[in-house]
């Protein structure tokens, strides 16, 4: 047996429900041996007998002489009921799974109807209806509400309030609100329009892709049901994020697309002419465009004089992908960035909706990323609401070969997420989740999970033939009647309105589709087969103004130097810090992580907003940032950006979860909502970024040509070798240049302090022009110290960001080089420091290309033009020849070389591994292509 152990004083507790069963099963122990129970509770029984408080005499009357074990086994079977009803409900529209009740009947815990007639209500339900009047029908009651064609599963909920809440909300029968004829018939009203949209794009466009909503039908009058509650509450935005599946049907009803617009799409006609003159429905154009059931839209909602826009975000086919996006669009759109210091946070004035795949939510890793980050102090919104379009296959795999669990939900589980399941054949149930789902929300600020299980009318496109690879499960589909023709027999059936009604909704519905078809203009003969990029987004980002006045900098770093005199600051730190007057009073430079401060302070003095995360960011992974300090003593954070003079927006740095993709996506969602905000983000090491390739790939670097999306979010990528070994050397930059094209981003691998402060100045200069794009920046690690990247104010108060860096002692007699060696990064101040020990370099030039793309074609053609006896370009890297830049590069150099001029290559041969593991080989090989580049053999 097992002692009882509490950590509140017995005597205080008042107990109830299943907390009062536990008791009496103490008290039973203690009767039997005082011993059993610690003795806390020993004293407890020993002055109150037991722990049951009667209400009222009848009740004490029906507790006497009812034998504790049978109370005992009924708390169980009312725990029972809760935790596993959702294995006997009525969730799956095609009946064919078999259903467990074993858990909730009566017989398991050996009771009877006369044991439980003999039980109080209140033992097992707290707040039950005046229809209940004894045991065995609160038993049948929670029967009732939990295996519905809803069910729930909250046990995993640890917290207790938000437990007891939900246990009154499903057992209160608050899911059960009455609804209106008028609510009804518009419901039914929705499917028509719905189906309809389906069976008129299914005939008229025969064979044509759409990926059908239908057998999830009732999944627009949820969304309708939830922006409806959201709107009502006051919110400013709603963000939607989803596949595929259902999407053009979303468009069309939730976002309102016009068909016309969607019609024209299937005919490949022009389209853009069919935007609404009234500007309801927002929807931008890339140049190379993107396929119809992958687009965006964005339209405003009114209610009582407030608009709420409502935003479906662009997404590819990687699934799950958009939700860490669209959780950035709301945090952006919560926050409040005028202010200096950290963004002032409503989480009540916008909602991420997240739509999930079923084979997707437990397959795809990102949704578990995008969950723990919310409610994470740097990414919570206030809870997003998540609905699985459960077709209950993906493509053709069935879900027992899909996932390791009995819901597609449980991924949820983890992060203790409620999770309601319900049945997307009951129309009126999915409108009970939805508010259910936003009172939580509103209640608790946490997300909630609806796993809306249905079906998949057809293959997984409508070229697809599913009986081939699921023929049982399709079997059941097509003996299956759609929810339309269910819920309008059911509102025939009730005289809620009549056949004859609800046909002349259907052929209104029809008529309409068949007007808009009518109006779509034809296909055009000779489409543009250039889609070549706008001139603002071809134009190079020369003759910024990025300088800073040499007094505004020493005010500045004045004030990130001053801390309250209540403040401890960490002693050694403190006098690294310290050190950062130096260049302002002594001969000192301007290291790499003073200049990201300058910059940051002088950018949020220019009332631009910044925002940056990154795993260790705040430190920063190589201990040389430091833009939060912590009291010695206390442990209390200060931030002395938020307390410089003349800030006009706000700033926050915010250490990351160990996660990539979700980040990534996370800011860079929070940067297209935010386009005036300089938003960053910092890779722990470079070759991290790898986890996020998706994100680079199918958003951040190509959003703007398929969908018009602009982003002019920031990357930092440590990059470099220093004999770290494979996974902490690259941060391969060989995948961005191979994605460089059309202006889409910038790629720098920078050498010097100024340059760093110029090029994020410069950054925060375009971010609300036309010309605007991201950036991607290998950032250093060994040369963040390192005396020759170190720069004087001078630099940071004069000139402006350079493509190019020439070596100023060398290349001076323009008669004598023969060689010019180019490199980018780390490796051009590795070559300075070798070619400095040689007498004789008069020979040779060397220039550093800190913006690789897009590549200074002009720059280095005016650098080769001044030597008339130049015989060798080479271009030297660390990286493998496979890798780096190289590839990039030689094209190019190949195409500026003068006449007599060769373009050769020296560094690692071409491998598979980014860099070698042993530290000796490592530096063996360095040596070897800094001595073959800069001495004379």
């Amino acid at each position: 047996m097992r002692k009882q152990s509490e950590q509140q004083d017995p005597s205080s507790l008042t107990f109830s429900g299943p907390n009062l069963g536990y008791m009496m099963e103490m008290y039973d122990l203690y009767q039997e041996d005082p011993s059993l129970v610690d003795e806390e509770l020993q004293q407890f029984f020993k002055e109150n007998g037991s722990p049951y408080k009667e209400k009222s005499k009848q009740t004490e009357v029906a507790i006497e002489g009812t034998d504790y074990s049978k109370v005992i086994a009924a708390v169980q079977l009312a725990e029972g009921i809760r935790s596993y009803g959702h294995l006997a409900a009525d969730i799956n529209p095609l009946h064919d799974k078999e259903k467990d009740s074993e858990r909730i009947e009566l017989e398991t815990y050996n009771l009877t109807k006369e044991d439980l007639e003999k039980i109080p209500v209140d033992i097992l339900i707290e707040n039950s209806t005046d229809e209940v009047t004894n045991g065995y029908e609160a038993i049948e009651y929670l029967r009732k509400m939990y295996t519905k064609t809803i069910a729930f599963e909250y046990s995993h909920v640890h917290d207790r309030k938000e437990k007891k809440w939900l246990k009154n909300y499903i057992e209160s029968g608050s899911l059960d609100a009455k609804i209106e004829d008028e609510k009804k018939k518009s419901i039914l009203k929705r499917l028509i329009q719905v189906e309809g949209f389906e069976n008129f794009v299914h005939k008229t466009f025969v064979g044509q892709k759409r990926f059908s909503i239908e057998g999830l039908d009732t999944m627009v009058p949820l969304l309708d049901e939830i922006i409806l509650s959201t709107v009502e509450k006051g919110a400013s935005s709603i963000n939607i994020g989803m596949a595929h599946r259902g999407r053009l049907n979303v468009l069309a009803h939730v976002l309102e697309k016009p068909y016309e617009m969607i019609f024209a799409e299937f005919q490949h006609a022009p389209s853009k002419d069919l935007i609404p003159s009234e500007g309801s429905t927002g929807i931008t154009y890339g140049w190379t465009g993107d396929v119809k059931y992958h687009l965006g839209a964005d339209r405003n909602v009114s209610k009582d004089k407030a608009k709420t826009r409502v935003t479906l975000a662009n997404n590819p086919s990687h699934l799950e992908v958009v939700s860490p996006i669209v959780a950035g669009y709301t945090r952006a759109a919560q926050e409040t960035r005028t202010n200096a210091g950290i963004p002032e946070l409503e989480k009540e004035s916008s909602l991420a909706i997240m739509i999930h795949g079923d084979a997707a939510f437990p397959g795809q890793g990102v949704v578990a990323e995008t969950l723990n980050m919310s409610q994470l102090r740097g990414y919570h919104t206030g809870g997003s609401i998540h609905i699985i379009a459960n077709n209950m296959i993906g493509f053709t795999t069935e879900s027992f070969d899909s996932r390791s669990t009995k819901y597609a939900s449980d991924t949820a589980k983890g992060f203790e997420v409620p999770i309601l399941h319900v049945n997307a054949d009951d129309p009126e149930a999915c409108l009970a989740a939805a508010i259910m789902a936003s009172e939580y929300r509103a209640e608790f600020g946490k997300d909630f999970v609806i796993d809306l299980i249905g079906y998949r009318r057809f293959g997984h496109n409508e070229m697809d033939e599913p009986m081939v690879t699921n023929p049982d499960l399709y079997s059941y589909i097509k003996k299956h009647d759609n929810v339309r023709k269910l819920y309008q027999d059911k509102l025939v059936s009730n005289k809620t309105l009549s056949g004859e009604e609800a046909d002349q909704l259907i052929e209104e519905n029809t008529s309409k589709l068949q007007k808009a078809y009518d109006t779509v203009p034809k296909s055009e003969k000779d489409p543009d087969t250039d889609m070549n990029p706008p001139e603002d987004v071809q134009s190079m980002l020369y003759n910024i103004s990025t300088a800073v006045e040499y007094d505004r900098l020493k005010k500045l770093n004045e004030d990130l130097l001053t801390f309250p005199e209540s403040f401890n600051v960490f002693k050694k730190l403190e006098k690294i810090l310290q050190r950062r007057n130096d260049p302002f009073e002594k001969d000192g430079k301007v290291d790499w992580a003073h200049a990201e401060t300058l910059a940051f302070g002088s950018i949020v003095q220019d009332g631009t907003p910044i925002r940056l995360s990154g795993q260790d960011s705040q430190r920063g992974t190589f201990a040389h940032r430091h833009l939060v300090l912590h009291d010695e003593k206390t442990g209390e954070e200060y931030t002395p950006l938020h307390h410089i003079s003349d800030a006009n927006a706000s700033f926050c740095v915010y250490n990351s979860p160990l996660t990539e993709a979700a980040v990534v996506g996370f800011e860079y969602g929070y940067n297209v909502f935010s386009k005036e905000t300089l938003v960053l983000w910092e890779a722990q090491y470079g070759d991290f970024a790898n986890m996020a390739q998706v994100m680079f790939d199918q958003f951040v670097s190509s959003s703007r040509a398929k969908w018009g999306q602009k982003s002019g979010l920031v990357m930092l990528l440590p990059h470099g070798y220093e004999g770290q070994g494979p996974e902490h050397s690259s941060g391969r930059m060989e995948r961005f240049l191979t994605l460089a094209a059309e202006n889409n981003w910038t790629v720098a691998n920078l050498t010097s302090s100024a340059q760093y402060f110029h090029i994020l100045r410069r950054q925060a200069a375009i971010l609300k022009k036309e010309e605007v794009r991201p950036l991607v920046i290998m950032t250093p690690k060994s040369l963040l110290r390192h005396p020759v990247v170190s720069r004087s104010v001078n630099e940071l108060a004069e000139g402006g960001f350079s493509p190019i860096l020439e070596h100023p002692s060398l290349g001076k007699n323009e008669d004598a080089v023969e060689r010019i060696v180019l490199s980018s990064g780390k490796v051009g101040i590795d070559l300075i420091e070798r070619a400095e020990k040689e007498e004789d370099n008069d020979w040779l030039h060397l220039v550093r290309v800190e913006e690789l793309y897009p590549f200074p074609m002009e720059q280095l053609k005016e650098v080769f033009s001044r030597y008339k006896n130049l015989k060798e370009i080479i271009w030297v890297q660390e990286e493998p020849k496979n890798m780096g830049a190289w590839t990039f590069v030689e094209p190019r150099l190949k195409e500026l070389s003068p006449e007599g001029s060769e373009v050769s290559y020296i560094g690692r041969r071409r491998r598979s591994s980014p860099a070698e593991g042993d530290p000796t080989v490592h530096k063996k090989e360095q040596q070897r292509i800094l001595e073959n580049s800069v001495v004379k053999g």
